[in-house]
């Protein structure tokens, strides 16, 4: 059904002096927007949210959709797929999630593969996907700019076409790693997997700079973080890191690492969260809620020489959403959350919930009107921090769209479908330590 709730850009302005009093009332109220406990989400109360259910849908219809949907891309005909088994090592099975339309192996799909296996239980899949993210991608090669971190582009035949680090990756292979040493255990070797994730999360933020040749030239590569402004960086590239991707920001994560993470760092984790959370509010537009892919710290739009797109609303845009709302659900440390989710719905169902578009500029200038699953599935995600009428809407769209399988979908928006699958269902969770 066609979505009534109107965006009227005028009137989401909020005045200056009615968002002073909104603050203060916040603070009155809560202390301070981002309280420094535990919060009131999912990690104190251990309640999550399932969507789907609350719309009406039974439990029994949400497992079958949600294991539907992994074998369909985990396990489905050459038409479909996005995971392929590649032999064995003396660590066991290999295998790697395939970006189709770019034949490659990213370390952001590899991540998210791995995250979406430990959510489901799928230890065989998980173990296969990190040892041939091991073996592959990660560099351990003394001297080499990209020393202990994953090269971000690998051929399926195991060969790099890129030397340099994405930072999503390790952020979401160090937290899928501790998720796993919770849930099932550690072993030995590569399968030590808190070991593994204490290791990258410290090289995320002390790694030094180390220059030398890769694939795409000479570089000097340090650490993934600006200790000036306490956030993740868009790439660790000395001369390229002047800015941060608002999708690589991922408070919910970050307030585990600051619990779980090597001691030394989690105070730094604990700041970075709060941080995070301030940027989404100082960075999206205040009338249509619609961030950029690529952001100056301060929150301001980056020119950038080598992505066009990097001043819209485009494809990295997506997931950005889809962090605080989680964050939100699993933390409830900031009201602007909500405020944020409530405002980019609204902007969205002002063109259709069952219509809208996947690009934007940050304005809401339409730049492409294809209905994109991607987009459709994080845009639900937000309903977990959304508290208006239409966000139901936004739900039942997610739910009456298919897996993406065509070749320019399957990957990026079928990974972003089977974890907003989870989000929405309240089984995308975290795994405590025992």
């Amino acid at each position: 059904m066609k979505s009534t709730y109107l965006f009227k850009k005028s009137k989401n302005v909020i005045h200056p002096f009615g968002s002073f009093l909104i603050i203060v009332l916040l603070i009155f109220t809560f202390g301070s927007c981002s309280d420094p406990a535990d919060g009131n989400g999912a990690y104190k109360t251990g309640k999550y949210r399932n969507l789907f259910v609350e719309n009406g849908h039974s439990q029994e219809e949400v497992n079958a959709k949600i294991e539907g949907a992994f074998q369909q891309l985990f396990h489905g005909d050459s038409a479909q797929v996005i995971y392929f088994e590649d032999g064995e090592n003396e660590n066991g099975k290999l295998a790697y999630l395939a970006d189709i339309n770019s034949n490659d192996v990213r370390s952001e799909g590899m991540s998210y593969g791995m995250m979406i296996c430990v959510q489901m239980d799928k230890k065989e899949e998980f173990d296969a996907l990190w040892n041939w993210a091991l073996t592959h991608m990660y560099v351990d090669e003394e001297g080499h700019p990209n020393k202990g971190y994953f090269s971000w582009s690998i051929f399926y035949n195991g060969t790099p076409r890129a030397e340099t680090p994405a930072p999503d990756g390790e952020e979401y292979f160090a937290m899928a790693l501790y998720f796993a040493a919770n849930r099932w255990g550690n072993a030995e070797g590569i399968y030590n997997y808190k070991t593994w994730a204490d290791q990258i999360l410290t090289d995320v933020r002390h790694r030094e700079v180390i220059t030398g040749p890769t694939l795409q030239g000479e570089r000097s590569i340090g650490s993934m973080v600006s200790e000036e402004h306490n956030m993740i960086l868009f790439v660790p590239d000395i001369g390229r890191n002047g800015f941060t991707d608002p999708s690589y920001h991922l408070p919910g994560f970050y307030e585990l690492w600051a619990r779980w993470g090597p001691e030394e760092d989690r105070e730094f984790w604990a700041i970075a969260a709060d941080t995070s959370r301030a940027f989404f509010y100082k960075h999206v537009d205040p009338n249509t809620g619609l961030c950029t892919d690529y952001a100056n710290f301060d929150g301001s739009i980056v020119e950038s020489r080598f992505n066009r797109r990097a001043m819209t609303f485009a494809y990295d845009s997506w997931r950005t959403q889809s962090n605080w709302a989680f964050d939100w659900s699993w933390w409830q440390k900031d009201l602007r959350e909500v405020e944020l989710s409530n405002r980019l719905q609204s902007f969205f169902a002002s063109f259709g919930v069952e219509t809208f578009g996947h690009r934007f500029t940050q304005e809401g200038e339409v730049l492409d009107s294809t209905h994109r699953a991607g987009l459709v599935s994080t845009s639900a995600v937000l309903s977990l921090a959304a508290d208006h009428e239409v966000a139901k809407e936004f739900v039942e769209e997610f739910w009456n769209t298919p897996v993406p399988e065509s070749h320019g979908d399957r990957y990026y928006d079928g990974t972003l479908y089977m974890m907003s699958l989870l989000h929405c269902s309240g089984q995308f969770k975290i795994w405590k330590p025992e």
